[in-house]
């Protein structure tokens, strides 16, 4: 498999000379099969400049994964180039709103109403097929397999793993590991901690022996004290997840807006310092626009 990364931001796209090195664009992720099968994973900003290169490769079938629908995951699906061409098939798969039951069509359907794009979705040229996912899910594309998992966030967030032959990636999307809010002299502390520790294992598994594992890593340890149930981890947390899970190779992504580049490295060297990482240990990196990994 190969892969490409398109976007890294969390939040909001942020161009500009302090963040030219690692990028500014919001998520996106290309995964490409040993039989050009075309996958993407979320469609922030980045997708932008990775539809303008997809009308040039020849490909007529793209699938597109998105995790959840804030914004700067699905902000740059409007501006997707195979959108407007009649020849392209686009299967595009997203979880449901447990809530107020819509769809992952009625929510891109809604991005384009035309009180915000002049384009609705379904005057597009492109022949789109919508598929509904929940975790648990086992979806082939040719010699690729998708496995879906629910991972912890502020709305319904749906990660994905994708397998081909002996290599796996794995994107969480937005992910916070789960705190016991109560006290441990509270009579509910037990029964919660166990809870936690039941969705940590769950969660460690599907990560499991992940060759590329690609996490939300947007706070630091000193900022988290303050952004509890913000749906986001941190670096110390991800490397933690990542040794336990036996992944591979690891990038941190969802980077903070207001992060420069040499912000970004800074708490990246603390937080391999703090956490004794050496040549013998995985290998860890900041996800960074334009980064090529073939597995």
């Amino acid at each position: 498999m190969y892969c490409k990364i398109w976007g890294v931001r969390g939040s909001l796209p942020v161009p500009g000379a302090r963040t030219v090195k690692y990028g500014g664009n919001t998520t996106c992720i290309e995964i490409t099969g040993y039989n050009d099968e075309c996958i993407v994973l979320d469609a922030g900003t980045g997708i932008f400049l990775l539809g303008r290169h997809l009308v040039h490769t020849g490909i007529k079938k793209i699938h597109v994964f998105i995790t959840h629908t804030h914004w700067d995951h699905i902000q740059g699906f409007t501006m997707f180039q195979p959108l407007f061409s009649d020849d392209v098939e686009i299967n595009i798969y997203g979880p449901k709103d447990p809530n107020s039951g819509l769809t992952i069509e009625d929510l891109l359907t809604s991005q384009m109403d035309r009180h915000f794009f002049p384009v609705q979705l379904q005057n597009v040229a492109a022949r789109l097929n919508f598929k509904d996912v929940t975790g648990g899910d086992r979806i082939k594309i040719n010699s690729l397999i998708v496995r879906t998992f629910e991972f912890n966030h502020t709305a319904i967030n749906i990660g994905y793993r994708i397998d081909s032959e002996n290599r796996s990636i794995v994107f969480t999307g937005d992910h916070e590991w789960k705190l016991n809010p109560h006290p441990s002299d509270d009579p509910r502390f037990s029964s919660m901690e166990e809870s936690i520790k039941a969705s940590r294992r769950e969660t460690i598994n599907f990560m499991k022996g992940a060759d590329l594992l690609i996490i939300d890593s947007a706070y630091t340890e000193e900022e988290y004290l303050t952004r509890h149930g913000w749906g986001h981890g941190t670096l110390d947390s991800s490397i933690s997840a990542a040794r336990e899970a036996c992944a591979k190779q690891v990038l941190f992504t969802h980077h903070d807006p207001s992060r420069t580049d040499d912000e970004l490295e800074k708490i990246f060297k603390e937080a391999i310092e703090r956490n004794t990482i050496n040549g013998k240990d995985l290998e860890f990196a900041l996800a960074k626009e334009g980064m090529e990994i073939k597995l």
